[in-house]
Formats: structure tokens, C-alpha cells, sequence
């Protein structure tokens, strides 16, 4: 990777940590803050100013605070407002809107499109072509498969917002629709292309159009072992904070309890 330094615009009220990388073609806004050790690929925006910036004279942008260790990819815009954890990453051509709140150890899929207004936990994973809808509220752990869409408006077109909302350590398969107000439970998996909507409780298998619950997700077998899969923590610890000692004695080193 090779920065040349070309046409890169930094405002003098931007904060910059030690060992920060910054690509060609890229603009940090106002009162951003991004810290050590990050690296803002080329062609990037950080704290994109909201709608008001272009008719308000005497419009200030929001403080954007992004943690130590991010990896920026090419053509991200991240609005102003927004707060990411530590060690942050993203995809090329991911757009975060306004007001959106991250934990540690996210990272958003290329062509993902998070809508402002949400909340994410610790150890968020969203592959590619992810679109997130206003005031969703995702827990920790929580995996979001390509082509996945929360909705957020009951009567369309409405002024009516309600997001959905996803317990930690929840699946969500590829190419499935969450409806407003939808709330998966924690250790729920969420079958390929279903349309889901009302509530379900932890260890669900939710599979279907309308989505339905199957059954307890720790009654699945796996292909591969024979047996239960879930919950998926004692049996899959790929860059998870438990890989070198395994979930249980993570989760009491961490007073873990939420499982």
C-alpha cells in the first residue's frame, strides 16, 4: 500500500492520532477525531456534514469519533455524529449516516448502507450489500449475511420509524428482510431469504415467508460432527476474542454472562 499525499484536504479543527494513514483523494471534515494507528484509505469522506450544512450559515458538525486501529476502505463516506470502538473496518463503498454507534471490533461489508440512527454492539460482522434501516439496534456478536435489509416503517411512506432489533450472538442468512418492530432473541438463527416479523425468543430457528419459528436451534445437528452446532461460540472461534482459550473460560475472565 502506497499513500502519495495527493489532494487530501485534513480541516484544521480535526484531531489526528499518532501513526495514522490517510489515502489520496480524501476529506476529514470538522471536529473529527480518529485515533492511533487507523488508516483512512484514498477517495474517503469523514464526517460527511449533515443537510443542514448547506443552508445554515452558522452550522457546526457534530463531533465524529473514530477508536484506534481502523481500517478505512476506499470510497467510504461516514457522516458526521457517529462513534466507532476500537479496531473498526470497513469494506470499499460503505456509507454510515449520521448518529450511528458502533462497539469494538466491527466491521461492515463492501456496499453496505447503514442509515443512521442505529446502535451495534462489541464483534459486529456485516458482509457485503447490508442495508441497515434508522433506529436499529443490533447486540454483540451478531453476524449479518450479504443482502440482508431491516426495515424501519410499518405504513409506508410514513413518519413512523421503528427498527428492528437483534440479540447478541444472532445469525441473520443471505438475502433475508427483518420488518419494523421485528426483535430476534440472542443465539437466534434466521434462515436464507426469509421475511420476518414479530418477536422471537433466544435460540430460535426462524425460517420461512412469513418467517416462522422451526424449532430450538440447539436441537440442529451438524453436517460435519453430528452434532449441535449452537450455540455457535463453543464451536467456531475464527478471530473471536476466545479463539486461543476457547469460550468458556473467556467469558469468566470477561464476566461474560449474556449466553
Amino acid at each position: 500500500m502506497k499513500f502519495n499525499n495527493i489532494n487530501v484536504f485534513i480541516s484544521e479543527k480535526a484531531v489526528i492520532g499518532k501513526n495514522v494513514k490517510i489515502g489520496d483523494n480524501t476529506v476529514i471534515y470538522d471536529n473529527v477525531i480518529i485515533g492511533d494507528n487507523s488508516i483512512i484509505s484514498n477517495n474517503c469522506v469523514i464526517g460527511e456534514p449533515l443537510n443542514d450544512y448547506y443552508f445554515n450559515e452558522n452550522y457546526e458538525n457534530p463531533q465524529t469519533i473514530i477508536g484506534e486501529g481502523a481500517l478505512i476502505r476506499s470510497h467510504t463516506i461516514i457522516y458526521s455524529g457517529s462513534v466507532f470502538g476500537s479496531n473498526f473496518s470497513t469494506g470499499h463503498r460503505v456509507t454510515i449516516r449520521e448518529n450511528s454507534k458502533f462497539g469494538n471490533n466491527c466491521r461492515l461489508g463492501t456496499v453496505t448502507d447503514i442509515q443512521g440512527y442505529v446502535e451495534f454492539g462489541d464483534n459486529c460482522w456485516l458482509h457485503s450489500n447490508v442495508h441497515i434501516g434508522q433506529q436499529s439496534k443490533i447486540g454483540n456478536f451478531v453476524f449479518i449475511y450479504p443482502y440482508v435489509v431491516l426495515t424501519n416503517d410499518p405504513t409506508p411512506p410514513s413518519n413512523t420509524c421503528i427498527g428492528a432489533t437483534i440479540g447478541d450472538f444472532s445469525q441473520i442468512a443471505v438475502g433475508t428482510v427483518l420488518l419494523p418492530a421485528t426483535k430476534i432473541g440472542k443465539h437466534c438463527l434466521v434462515g436464507a431469504q426469509s421475511l420476518v416479523g414479530g418477536k422471537f425468543e433466544d435460540y430460535s430457528l426462524i425460517i420461512g415467508n412469513p418467517g416462522k419459528k422451526i424449532k430450538d436451534v440447539r436441537d440442529m445437528q451438524s453436517k460435519d460432527t453430528g452434532k449441535s452446532h449452537y450455540p455457535w461460540p463453543y464451536n467456531f472461534s475464527r478471530n473471536m476474542p476466545w479463539e486461543e482459550e476457547g469460550f468458556d473460560s473467556w467469558k469468566l475472565k470477561n464476566n461474560y454472562e449474556n449466553d
